[in-house]
C-alpha cells in the first residue's frame, strides 16, 4: 500500500504529540492498520475493524515470547517494591556512601554506567540491576530519576551491540547465515569498529556523566529533583539490611545467567532471554518474600498487598508494551518495515547506500518499536547490496545496527524504553522527552560519519 503503510505511526505520534496519550496513540494506530487491511483485502466489511482491533491484541497472547514479555513486565514491580518496602534500597545507598565508593554525583552516575557495561549478556537484566542499585544514589544526591533512565538505556544497548557475546550477537549472527553473506562471524566483529552510533551515545553518556552538564529537558527535569529534595530529604522507607536488597538481586542475576545457559544448551549466547529473566524474576521475588516474611516486620498478608501495589503500579506500562506488540504483529502484515527498507535502496549514489540504510534502520526501530524486528528486516536488504554494490560487508551491517539502537532509543514503543523508565522510576514520556535530544545528537553526527568514512572506504 506504499505510503500508506506509514499511516499508523503518523497517527499515533500525532496524538502523542497533541494529547501527550501513548495508550490512546496506540489504540488509534493499531485500528488504522487494521483498517488498512481490511480496504486492502477489498471484500471485507470495513465495520469490522474494530474487532480485527481487539483480535489483534487477543492474539498477542498466541505468542509465548510476549506472553512472557507481559508477565515479567508485571512481576518486576512486585520485585522491585520488594526491595524498596524491605529497607534494603535505603541501606544500601547509606553503605555505599559511608564506605566511599559512592560519595559524588560523578560516582553514582559511574556506578550505574559501568553496571550497564559488566551485565553486557543481557540488555534487560543490565537495565533493571542498574536501575534498582542506583535509585536510591540518585535521590541521596539530587538527580533525576529520568537521568537515571537516559544512563541504563544509552548504556545497555550500545554495549550489546559491541559486546556481542549475547542474545543480540545471535541473533545477528543467525540473519547473516539465513541471508547468504560469507564469512558472517568475520563480519559480525568487523562491525564493532564500524558501530559509530554506540561507540558515539557511549561517549555522550559519559562525557554528561564527568562533566554533569546537562541540556533542555533533562536540564529542568535535575532542576526540579535538586529542589523536591531540598524540601524533603527523608528516604522513602527507613533502612534496614544492604542483604535485603543485594541477595534477590544476586538470585537476579545469577539465575539469568543460569537459565540462559541451560536454555542455550551450554552455550549462554544462544540461551532464550525471556524465558530466563521471567524465571530468574519469579524466583528472585519468592527469595525476596522469603527474607522479609523471616525478619518478622512483614506478615504473609502485607507481603502480598506490597506485591499487588507494585504491580498496580506498572500496569500502565504492562498496557502500553501489550498495545506495542499487538501493533507490531499488524505493521509486519500490512508491509511497514518492508516499505521502509525499499525506499533506501531506490536512487542513491553509492556513497548515501550505508547512511541511508542507518536511516532507513532508524525509522523502521523507531515507528515498529523493536531492534531486533528492524535486523531481520534491514539485514536482508544489506547483503545483497553487499553483493551486487561490493560493499565492504562490515561497514554496512554497522550501519544496519547502529541504526536500529538509534531507532530504539528514540522510540516511546521500545520495550527497552519502557523498561528503563521502569527501572529508574520515572515516567514514559518523560524518559522519551529527556533522551531525545541526546539519542538525535548521537544519530546526527552518526550519519555524518558514515558519510566522511563512507568517503574513504568504498
Amino acid at each position: 500500500m506504499g505510503w500508506l503503510t506509514i499511516l499508523p505511526q503518523v497517527v499515533a505520534i500525532s496524538i502523542v504529540l497533541w494529547r501527550k496519550e501513548v495508550i490512546i496513540a496506540l489504540l488509534a494506530a493499531i485500528f488504522t492498520s487494521e483498517l488498512l487491511l481490511i480496504i486492502d483485502a477489498s471484500d471485507v466489511n470495513i465495520a469490522m475493524a474494530p474487532i480485527a482491533t481487539i483480535e489483534r491484541i487477543v492474539n498477542v497472547f498466541s505468542s509465548p515470547d510476549s506472553t512472557r514479555v507481559l508477565m515479567f513486565s508485571l512481576i518486576i514491580g512486585c520485585l522491585i517494591a520488594y526491595l524498596r518496602h524491605s529497607g534494603g534500597v535505603t541501606a544500601m545507598v547509606d553503605l555505599l556512601i559511608n564506605k566511599g565508593i559512592t560519595k559524588t554525583k560523578r560516582q553514582a552516575g559511574l556506578m550505574s554506567f559501568l553496571i550497564g557495561i559488566v551485565l553486557f549478556v543481557e540488555s534487560n537484566l543490565s537495565v533493571i540491576t542498574a536501575g534498582i542499585v542506583s535509585r536510591g544514589l540518585f535521590d541521596k544526591f539530587g538527580m533525576s530519576r529520568e537521568r537515571l533512565a537516559y544512563i541504563i538505556d544509552s548504556t545497555s544497548a550500545p554495549v550489546c551491540m559491541l559486546i556481542l557475546m549475547n542474545g543480540w550477537g545471535a541473533v545477528v549472527l543467525a540473519n547473516l547465515n539465513a541471508n547468504g553473506l560469507e564469512n558472517p562471524e568475520t563480519t559480525l566483529v568487523g562491525t564493532i569498529f564500524y558501530n559509530f552510533y554506540a561507540w558515539i551515545a557511549l561517549l555522550i553518556v559519559l562525557y554528561t556523566i564527568l562533566s554533569d552538564k546537562l541540556v533542555g529537558p533533562m536540564k529542568e527535569a535535575e532542576e526540579r529533583t535538586q529542589h523536591a529534595i531540598e524540601e524533603d530529604p527523608a528516604p522513602e522507607f527507613p533502612a534496614s539490611r544492604a542483604s535485603f536488597m543485594v541477595v534477590p538481586l544476586l538470585t537476579l542475576i545469577g539465575l539469568i545467567f543460569a537459565f540462559m545457559y541451560w536454555s542455550g544448551d551450554g552455550v549462554i549466547r544462544n540461551g532464550d532471554g525471556s524465558q530466563s529473566i521471567l524465571y530468574a524474576t519469579i524466583l528472585s521475588c519468592l527469595v525476596a518474600y522469603v527474607m522479609m516474611l523471616s525478619s518478622g516486620r512483614f506478615t504473609h498478608i502485607k507481603l502480598v498487598e506490597i506485591g499487588f501495589k507494585g504491580m498496580n503500579e506498572l500496569l500502565q506500562l504492562v498496557t502500553i508494551v501489550l498495545l506495542s506488540l499487538a501493533l507490531g504483529s499488524s505493521l509486519k502484515v500490512l508491509g511497514t518495515g518492508a516499505f521502509v527498507a525499499g525506499i533506501a535502496g531506490e536512487n542513491l549514489p553509492l556513497i548515501m547506500i550505508v547512511p541511508m540504510l542507518f536511516l532507513a534502520s532508524s525509522i523502521m526501530a523507531f515507528t515498529t518499536g523493536t531492534s531486533w524486528g528492524t535486523f531481520a528486516l534491514m539485514i536482508p536488504l544489506g547483503v545483497p547490496l553487499i553483493h551486487t554494490l561490493g560493499l565492504p560487508p562490515a561497514f554496512v551491517i554497522s550501519a544496519i545496527l547502529g541504526g536500529g539502537v538509534f531507532g530504539d532509543h528514540c522510540s516511546p514503543i521500545s520495550d527497552t524504553t519502557m523498561i528503563s523508565s521502569v527501572a529508574a522510576g520515572c515516567t514514559l514520556l518523560d524518559h522519551v522527552r529527556t533522551q531525545l535530544p541526546y539519542a538525535l545528537l548521537g544519530g546526527f553526527l552518526t550519519f555524518f560519519v558514515y558519510i566522511i568514512a563512507g568517503i574513504f572506504i568504498i
